[in-house]
């Protein structure tokens, strides 16, 4: 019973590496890009 229930974690622990893993190559994580500007006074020119 105990030998079962060690295969069951390592088998979800391996499945939550995998799935982590192709999360993190395939998800897009990057973030969203908006265009910025800002008005540049220069005194004494």
């Amino acid at each position: 019973m105990l030998i079962r229930l060690i295969k069951l974690v390592f088998f979800l622990a391996i499945l939550g590496v995998i799935g982590l893993s192709g999360y993190a190559y395939l998800g897009d994580m990057s973030p969203p890009s908006a265009p910025q500007s800002t008005t540049v006074t220069l005194n004494g020119g």
